[in-house]
């Protein structure tokens, strides 16, 4: 279950991202074990089609690249040891087809255009990973081998290019391929309910196997010890001798291959050291015909062996960090950033994968009608997206205590509290106790309602900051307490948060605004808000509480109220 409230645009990118990473860890594997050529151009293209077709029917914009996030990072299920690479693939892809469509709109020439840079990044990303994996060394055997071959065929223009430019059509015409079957695909969703379309569940979720987790002891130690292992083998590849980089190299290697038993993965494959050989051979070749002497053979072999090493180096370190990264304590450092909204939505994202899985037809149906296949497994997000949300909506309750000024509202919300924690319902928040001076009020202290901690924050007299609210000044110490009481939150547990008071300074939003907004869209605790009776409507339609459940202190008491939120709260989350 999804113990917090997701916001509906982030409900919406787990779906789309799960679909497509179902894609990728099923369709991908089954390319990748038949060494399916292309495959990644394949994946590239379902994933656009995925993408097109669905903003048919969910508009949002920021969807694409929410979606390609949620999938690179849903790829750390996937049975490959590789995943960095598809990871930065499919985000950049999702962010091209984001930015073209926020450019031309959503219409053919949005899609088209957006589709051929997704499709054509993954020739640009091949490229990038050589130079990466080889450094410069690998454009001056590429350049010189092509122009070997002009001169042998006394070829009179430059075809240093021409390879290039060849396969990156291919990419934007399959890439426009992909688009057309996304908006026949999209159009179909709009013309027929989602409602008509027949169900294609022929697994039940639980036969769906799910990844076990290792135990695998993760370390930030380790993460900084790696990332500085992989700086200082680039260091000694630049500034040393072969000797020195290559048993300095090879002892790093054994290091990871310790600790990490998936590092070596890709160095036992054949593929590699066949490469390897070629690559060595091939530098070779090139600097023996390119520079005269007596020692060309032998730099152009050392420069091959020190191209494959520094290859060595970010094949094995990418992957050790790529485990590393995958500690829960580093995942957790995006609840204190803006993206708070990604573990929630990858929690939902864990869950829906099974489903999306056992949707996801074989191979040989895909080909044979790609757009009735796709229609139907696109389907099932509007279906899913009605089950969350049938499964939150009733979850959390808003509940808005009011009253005029001086009418002893949080005096009220104390004795609230008191009923509460006698039925073990945990509160947390913060409270405006008034501070009296000669019967006349002059400020106000915030007080945190777990720990009954005070800071000052309005003061009449005292000039505690530049900001003010009607005749007070607001402290800053005061008001970023509060901020922090709210923010630790949002996620938190508790039963009930309880905010006194909102009105004029987050009607500007200002003063607990953020936090409120953050409350009501990612929460999934109950909330209990202090409105002064003048702001209530105003309140109610900032932040969309129709359904909230308002007392006024004048109306009724404070034991008659806890009992009856008592009795709501209990009702409608089922306990």
């Amino acid at each position: 279950m999804i113990r917090h409230r997701l916001s509906e645009k982030w409900i919406k990118a787990s779906i789309i991202g799960t679909i497509w990473a179902a894609s990728e860890i099923v369709l991908g594997s089954f390319l990748h074990n038949l060494k399916v050529p292309f495959s990644g151009n394949i994946l590239t293209a379902i994933g656009i089609i995925i993408l097109v077709s669905i903003s048919y029917t969910w508009t949002e914009k920021g969807l694409f690249w929410r979606s390609g996030l949620i999938c690179a990072l849903m790829k750390t299920m996937s049975p490959s040891a590789v995943i960095f690479g598809p990871m930065i693939a499919i985000f950049t892809e999702s962010f091209l087809l984001e930015l073209s469509v926020r450019l031309f709109g959503r219409t053919v020439a949005g899609y088209a255009i957006g589709s051929m840079l997704a499709m054509s990044w993954n020739l640009v990303q091949k490229i990038l990973n050589f130079i990466i994996f080889y450094g410069s060394n690998i454009i001056e055997v590429y350049s010189s081998l092509l122009k070997l071959a002009q001169k042998q065929l006394n070829i009179q223009t430059d075809i240093v290019w021409l390879p290039i430019i060849i396969l990156l059509i291919v990419y934007a015409l399959f890439g426009l391929l992909a688009a057309v079957t996304g908006i026949r695909v999209g159009n179909k969703m709009v013309k027929q309910p989602v409602s008509d379309s027949p169900s294609i569940l022929d697994q039940p979720l639980q036969d769906v196997e799910h990844k076990t987790e290792n135990e695998f002891k993760y370390s930030i130690t380790w993460l900084l010890i790696n990332i500085s292992l992989i700086i200082s083998s680039f260091i000694l590849l630049i500034l040393t001798t072969w000797v020195i980089w290559s048993l300095a190299i090879t002892g790093i290697v054994i290091i990871w291959s310790v600790r990490y038993k998936r590092a070596l993965h890709q160095l036992l494959k054949p593929k590699f050291w066949i490469l390897f050989v070629f690559i060595t051979l091939v530098t070779a070749f090139v600097f023996t015909k390119a520079q005269a002497g007596e020692n060309s053979l032998l730099k152009g072999l050392l420069t091959g062996v020190q191209m494959n090493f520094r290859a060595v180096v970010i094949i094995v370190g990418f992957s050790v960090l790529g485990t590393e990264l995958y500690n829960p304590d580093v995942r957790n450092v995006f609840l204190k950033t803006s993206f708070k909204n990604l573990p929630l939505a990858l929690e939902l994202s864990a869950e829906s994968l099974p489903l999306f899985i056992a949707n996801i037809p074989d191979f040989k149906t895909l080909l044979r009608n790609p757009v009735l296949v796709f229609y139907r497994v696109i389907s099932h997000a509007e279906g899913r997206l009605s089950e969350i949300k049938g499964n939150t909506a009733s979850a959390k309750k808003i509940f808005i205590i009011t009253g005029s000024i001086g009418e002893g509202k949080t005096t009220y919300v104390k004795k609230l509290i008191e009923i509460f924690r006698k039925y073990n319902i945990k509160c947390g928040g913060i409270l405006s106790e008034r501070v009296l001076t000669n019967s006349q009020t002059t400020g106000y202290d915030l007080v945190n309602i777990e720990t009954g901690e005070k800071e000052t924050f309005l003061r009449q007299y005292e000039e505690c900051g530049s900001e003010r609210i009607g005749r007070f000044t607001i402290c800053p110490k005061g008001l970023a307490l509060g901020n922090a009481i709210l923010n630790s939150l949002i996620l938190s547990e508790n039963t009930f948060v309880i905010i006194d008071e909102i009105g004029l300074l987050e009607i500007r939003n200002k003063g607990w605004f953020d936090c409120l907004n953050d409350l009501v869209e990612n929460s999934g605790n109950h909330i209990l808000l202090i409105v002064r009776d003048t702001y209530i409507h105003e309140v109610k339609n900032k932040w969309n509480l129709k359904e909230a459940i308002i007392f006024n202190i004048n109306e009724i008491d404070y034991q008659n109220a806890g009992l009856h939120i008592i009795e709501n709260i209990n009702s409608k989350s089922g306990n």
